[in-house]
């Protein structure tokens, strides 16, 4: 096992033990009602969280075994499988969440030293390395913690994961139609970057509160769209971003 997945592999055991928190204290309705994404209840974001860990497993075992494993048959087969478990009463869905992430932890701890990096693909087919698996089953715990709508929300997540995120998030946008040019500025790590084109409106606030803006999990109330090169508006709206992933 590789520093790197060691150290991830301490962060997402505590996001773990707290998304089952709170999982644990909704009642059979609540867990049935809606979740922050739209068409999901907060059953099938705990049903998704749990077949991840399953799918995420099939790339470890891809790594460490040389035999390519799929994530998931394909994308109707990932749909039908969250849309089969979202219904389970909520002990059902918090043993299998529960277990699921175990397999996880364990595929991860036995991924040996040289194996991590090998190339693996996602559902999407991009090619990522398999030491980095661990970072993206956090990432998923992380935001859909946020989706559950159960008050966990961006301002709470861990600052070292939102360094981390903050950067690959814009640059995930690089290329993309509809990105604006923006340039964002942390007002508590000084931090800057350039979205789209960089230049037009600045966008200041807390890293935790872009990030959030930027994945689509708040609606950016902390955040301060500000001045342009032109001689713009000193304050406006914050641009309009296409929906993150």
């Amino acid at each position: 096992m590789t520093t790197r997945v060691s150290h991830d592999l301490g962060g997402l055991e505590a996001a773990t033990a707290r998304v089952l928190a709170a999982a644990a204290a909704l009642d059979d309705a609540a867990v049935r009602a809606p979740s922050r994404l739209p068409g999901w209840t907060r059953g099938h974001v705990l049903s998704h969280l749990a077949r991840n860990a399953d799918g995420l497993v099939n790339l470890l075992t891809w790594a460490r075994t040389g035999v390519e494993t799929p994530m998931y048959a394909g994308h109707a087969e990932r749909d039908a499988a969250i849309e089969a478990g979202a219904g389970r009463p909520v002990a059902e869905q918090v043993a299998d969440l529960a277990a699921a992430s175990e397999r996880f932890a364990a595929a991860a701890r036995a991924l040996p030293d040289d194996r991590g990096e090998v190339l693996v693909r996602g559902l999407s087919g991009r090619a990522l390395r398999a030491g980095d698996v661990p970072w993206g089953r956090l990432r998923e715990l992380e935001i859909h913690h946020v989706d559950l709508d159960v008050g966990y929300a961006p301002e709470r997540w861990d600052g070292a994961f939102v360094a981390r995120l903050l950067p690959e998030v814009v640059a995930s946008y690089a290329g993309r139609d509809g990105v604006p040019a923006a340039t964002l500025r942390a007002v508590d790590t000084g931090r800057t970057w350039a979205l789209g084109t960089g230049g037009g409106v600045t966008v200041t606030g807390p890293e935790r509160a872009l990030l959030g803006w930027l994945v689509g999990r708040s609606a950016g109330e902390a955040l301060r769209a500000s001045g342009e090169p032109s001689g713009g508006p000193e304050d406006g709206p914050l641009p309009v971003l296409p929906a993150w992933m």
